[in-house]
C-alpha cells in the first residue's frame, strides 16, 4: 500500500488572530512579522520606514516590503507608519486596529532592535553619550508607550500576549552602558508587565 500523501496546505494555527509587530521594518521584527503571517495571523506591521520616507540611517528596508514578504507566503498584513516614540501616533494605531478588528491578540515589540546608535562598543568610562537620550527614548520609552496602549484592549477581551524583543535570555548584554541598559530594561519591563 502506498504511503499516505501529506496535505500541502500550510498549517495556520493563528488563523483569526490579530498581531501588531512594532518595528517590523527589518531584523527580528521583520522575521517575527513574517512568521506570524505564515501562521495565519493578520499582521499589522509598524515602523517609521515606508516607501518615500526611508530610515534616517539610510537603510533601504520598509514596512511595505515586509507586508509584501508576508503576502508572498500567503499571509495577510497591513503596513502603518508609526513612530513609537510619539504617544499620539501609538494611541491612534491601537484605536485603528481596535476599530477595524475589535481585538489584538499579539503584540511583538521589536522597536530599535538594530538601532545604529546603540552599536558602539565601549567601556562605561569611554562611552560617547551624545545620543544617550535619543537611544533611551527610541529603545525603552517606545516600548512602554506601545504596551500602554495595547494592554487595555487585551484586558477588555480577557486575553493577549505582549512579547518584548531583546537580546538573549540572560540578565546581561554587550556593547556599551547604553545598550546594556536598554537590554536589561526591556527584560525588567517584561517581568514587571507579566506580574501585573
Amino acid at each position: 500500500m502506498p504511503p499516505a500523501k501529506r496535505s500541502k496546505k500550510p498549517s495556520r494555527p493563528l488563523a483569526g488572530k490579530v498581531a501588531v509587530v512594532a518595528g517590523a521594518t527589518r531584523g527580528a521584527g521583520r522575521g517575527i512579522a513574517r512568521g506570524l503571517g505564515e501562521a495565519g495571523a493578520l499582521v499589522y506591521c509598524t515602523g517609521r520606514s515606508v516607501r518615500g520616507h526611508l530610515s534616517p540611517y539610510g537603510r533601504p528596508e520598509t514596512i511595505d516590503a515586509t507586508v509584501e514578504m508576508i503576502e508572498a507566503v500567503g499571509g495577510k498584513a497591513i503596513a502603518i507608519r508609526v513612530d513609537h516614540t510619539v504617544e499620539s501616533e501609538v494611541e491612534a494605531l491601537f484605536a485603528r486596529v481596535d476599530k477595524e478588528q475589535g481585538r489584538i491578540d499579539i503584540l511583538a515589540d521589536s522597536v530599535a532592535g538594530e538601532d545604529p546608535m546603540m552599536s558602539q562598543w565601549a567601556s562605561f568610562w569611554k562611552v560617547d553619550l551624545a545620543n544617550a537620550e535619543a537611544i533611551f527614548r527610541q529603545a525603552i520609552l517606545s516600548h512602554i508607550i506601545t504596551a500602554k496602549h495595547a494592554a487595555p484592549i487585551m484586558i477588555r477581551q480577557g486575553s493577549g500576549l505582549i512579547a518584548e524583543v531583546t537580546e538573549s535570555d540572560i540578565f546581561g548584554g554587550g556593547g556599551s552602558p547604553l545598550s546594556w541598559t536598554v537590554k536589561l530594561a526591556l527584560k525588567g519591563l517584561a517581568l514587571n508587565m507579566a506580574s501585573e
